[in-house]
């Protein structure tokens, strides 16, 4: 072999093997449970452009490097963090969060979210052009549409936690405290029902749920309790 075309050879592998080393894999799993969590949104948080999310598997795999610290987010599940020191697969699971008042108070508070200015190129990324074969079937496309069902679905999570609020609820039911909790997470509507209804029918609704909710024995009104995982694992 001729030492330029060596040197092109040598040079070429490795910067694969460097851009091998800096993808991490891994498999998300409900906490508890051996079920995988597929449509997981996962953000490097040292690096804002590298997000990706878990496939119907629950499987995943993003540009990272060591020393960095990987987001994992779900509606319904705690948010649960992986700080990188190796590239070896990860194994990551994730508990079901309940609504507390304190997680209730920092959603009224906390600032909204704008997915297409925050993550443009996923928007981008997910448009579908009739001559062009890899916007329909590339892995990177279809990884961005699925991106933007999650953004729309965090959205309207959102828009429920806003309307839904404890304070709103309390001022309907004399529920308190752990009671008040229980009752909010077994009846929380959904965001098509908000949509269809206005205020009237909601406070209807959420009348009707609490004499429902009293109507239950009282082991049926509270919430199973989350099993004692250890954190992520590596």
């Amino acid at each position: 072999m001729k030492p330029k075309y060596f040197i092109i050879f040598s040079a070429l592998f490795i910067a694969g093997t460097v851009n091998a080393q800096s993808v991490l894999k891994g498999t998300v799993y409900e906490a508890g449970k051996n079920n995988r969590m597929p449509n997981v949104f996962i953000r490097d948080d040292n690096n804002k452009r590298q997000i990706t999310i878990t496939d119907d598997k629950g499987n995943f795999e993003i540009n990272t490097e060591t020393g960095h610290t990987l987001i994992f987010d779900s509606p319904g599940y705690i948010s649960d963090t992986l700080y990188v020191t190796n590239h070896a697969p990860k194994r990551v699971e994730m508990a079901t969060k309940t609504i507390t008042l304190h997680q209730v108070n920092v959603t009224s508070t906390r600032q909204s979210f704008d997915a297409h200015k925050e993550y443009p190129e996923v928007y981008t990324r997910s448009k579908v052009y009739p001559l062009s074969p890899s916007s329909w079937f590339s892995k990177d496309a279809r990884d961005a549409r699925r991106l933007k069902k999650y953004f729309k679905h965090e959205e309207e999570e959102r828009h429920v936690d806003d309307v839904f609020n404890v304070t709103y609820v309390e001022s309907l039911v004399p529920l308190r405290g752990q009671d008040l909790e229980n009752f909010m997470t077994l009846y929380r509507p959904t965001y098509a029902f908000l949509k269809s209804n206005n205020g009237e029918s909601l406070t209807v609704y959420i009348n009707d749920s609490y004499k429902k909710f009293m109507a239950l024995p009282a082991d049926k009104r509270t919430l199973p309790s989350l099993p004692n995982t250890g954190k992520t694992l590596q």
